[in-house]
């Protein structure tokens, strides 16, 4: 892609999120959602494969129908209240219809469909943007509107996505659709705590965007988009694999890395709420999330010579990526639980 086009459409996906995290009216939020939008088209099409431009129409059908749905809640809102302010939904149907709106723009169940089909035909650069970057603006708005959502819609929200996103993923053999499911699995715990502490929520989703940083950017050093070339990898980049390795325990939500941090704090919050059944569901589907996390380091730390292996072993290339992203991401997804009392402070 030319580098100035490219600026241009990177520079639109921040003016989209910047827009919608200063808009105070639905109309303006609307439209930041759809330059952001209408930016990361491009990018996911760039490629002309089959597949790509499968994966970029139904991406932008979704989205369409999302910010569709966002504008008659608008019209729903103003019709009936008079209001066109963010923070002032009133109208329970205008309610309603916003919180599925933005469920479908970030993919959180049952609007989850589309989300391990597009992933899956992206590659791992758009893909990355796609499960980090985009749901920052969308979330911004469901943490505005949460107060006046029905607090039993958010918890079967929340709820149904951890287990879905466990569930989905574990008879998967394709990297980017194990990730997929990984983001509606966090997403679930962001949701389900939502109305209680919106502070741990954004703590979760900063965290989840450095461990999935550190998960995309790995597989992209390494080459892989499958666990069949997963399994030959530690031969050729044995360091890069154990600490990716051990960023996916990290997204597992295992101590002593930091993954555990926001599942903990989370639970801790879901304790105090005096929800002890939801805290168990919620800690029982993170179960399955870890399995399908715990297949994948087998898959690289376990397979290796001298058990037989049903793949072409790949050419060692030499490597010209910049790799002090992926270093900076892997530090903070491996070395943050030490500072929760910090970061307690900070965000209490």
């Amino acid at each position: 892609m030319n580098p100035y086009v490219l600026v241009i459409l990177l520079s639109s996906l921040g003016l989209g999120t910047t827009l919608t995290f200063a808009s105070s009216h639905w109309l303006l939020a609307w439209m930041g959602l759809e330059i952001n939008t209408l930016a990361i088209i491009p990018l996911m099409a760039q490629q002309h494969h089959p597949r790509a431009v499968e994966a970029t129409t139904k991406y932008f059908l979704t989205q369409a129908t999302a910010a569709a749905m966002i504008l008659v809640a608008a019209a729903t809102e103003a019709w009936m209240m008079g209001e066109g302010d963010i923070n002032n939904l009133s109208h329970p149907l205008a309610s309603t219809l916003v919180i599925m709106a933005l469920a479908l723009k970030i993919g959180l169940v049952p609007m989850h469909f589309w989300l391990p089909e597009v992933l899956q035909g992206l590659n791992l650069t758009t893909g990355l943007i796609l499960s980090t970057w985009q749901k920052l603006a969308p979330f911004a708005l469901i943490i505005q509107v949460a107060p006046t959502i029905d607090p039993y819609l958010l918890s079967s929200l929340g709820l149904l996505s951890t287990l879905i996103g466990g569930w989905g993923g574990l008879n998967q053999i394709q990297l980017r659709k194990i990730l997929a499911y990984s983001s509606i699995a966090h997403m679930g715990w962001m949701i389900i705590v939502l109305q209680y502490a919106p502070q741990l929520t954004l703590l979760a989703l900063g965290m989840y965007i450095f461990m999935t940083t550190t998960a995309f950017l790995s597989f992209k050093l390494s080459s892989t988009t499958k666990i069949n070339t997963l399994s030959l990898a530690w031969a050729k980049t044995p360091t890069l694999m154990a600490t990716t390795a051990l960023a996916l325990l990290s997204l597992g939500g295992l101590p002593p890395l930091t993954g555990f941090m926001p599942k903990w704090l989370i639970l801790q919050e879901l304790a105090k709420q005096e929800l002890p059944l939801t805290a168990t569901v919620m800690a029982l589907a993170a179960l399955l999330s870890l399995y399908f996390y715990l297949r994948l380091c087998y898959a690289m730390a376990l397979t290796i010579s001298p058990v037989t292996i049903n793949s072409m072993m790949p050419w060692r290339s030499s490597n010209t990526q910049s790799t002090l992203t992926l270093a900076l991401s892997t530090t903070i997804t491996l070395g943050l639980l030490p500072i929760t009392p910090a970061i307690l402070a900070l965000t209490t």
